[in-house]
């Protein structure tokens, strides 16, 4: 198992459990044995859906924890395929099946990822821009996702206060709404201290998923360790 993506979904698992009193530490040894496992792709999905179907009180994660099972698919169980397996036909149907599943995290890991290999640091103008392409006409269906994220990049030059003001008003409909916090308090702070995460928890809507979203992805960019 990739060692970030092991990060990132103990971040997530056991920062969520803390926060919403709920237990998780044996899905999160069944789903890391998963994760590790042999199986094809759609057999450890298959897997993980069965770990979240039996612990309702996680479901919020279970897409979440897809974005970091393809993550890792594409960090390590693509070393065990043929060069071509992303071509194949087998490929495109297993994408094809998965085209409703996970969130845009998986972007935002790929992302952090590149950074990385690049020695840059994270920034939501880079992301947009030159990661994205949000404004090339060719990546229109990105620019319609990100819609209130970019509305809102002028947030980058404001306060963690107000990030959390304007993600309380996003339309219920909004494509980004649900992670719009983290991703922007991610960006706002990519190396952020204990005042700054406690700050971040208390002015949430919903602390267990904000902070354990926003966890996830300092985790896996090595911003925290657990």
């Amino acid at each position: 198992m990739d060692l970030k993506v092991k990060s990132a979904l103990e971040s997530l698992m056991n920062t969520f459990s803390a926060l919403e009193g709920v237990a998780a530490q044996q899905e999160l040894k069944t789903l890391i044995n998963i994760f590790e496992s042999d199986k094809k792709f759609m057999d450890k999905v298959a897997d993980m859906d069965e770990v979240f179907d039996s612990s309702p009180k996680l479901d919020a994660l279970r897409e979440i924890t897809f974005d970091l099972l393809l993550t890792n698919f594409f960090a390590e169980d693509t070393k065990k395929l043929e060069e071509d397996y992303l071509e194949s036909q087998e490929w495109l149907n297993i994408e094809e099946a998965t085209l409703d599943r996970g969130t845009e995290l998986l972007n935002m890991m790929i992302y952090i990822k590149e950074c990385e290999d690049e020695k840059i640091t994270p920034s939501l103008d880079d992301y947009l821009k030159e990661f994205l392409l949000v404004e090339e006409d060719e990546f229109q269906d990105e620019h319609r996702i990100y819609e209130d994220i970019i509305a809102n990049q002028i947030l980058m030059e404001s306060s963690l206060k107000e990030i959390a003001k304007v993600s309380k008003k996003l339309s219920p409909n909004s494509e980004i709404r649900e992670i719009f916090y983290p991703i922007m308090a991610y960006f706002f702070e990519v190396k952020p201290n204990e005042a700054y995460l406690k700050e971040f928890k208390e002015l949430s809507e919903d602390p267990a998923y904000d902070t354990a979203v926003l966890n996830l992805l300092l985790s896996y960019s090595g911003s925290i360790s657990n």
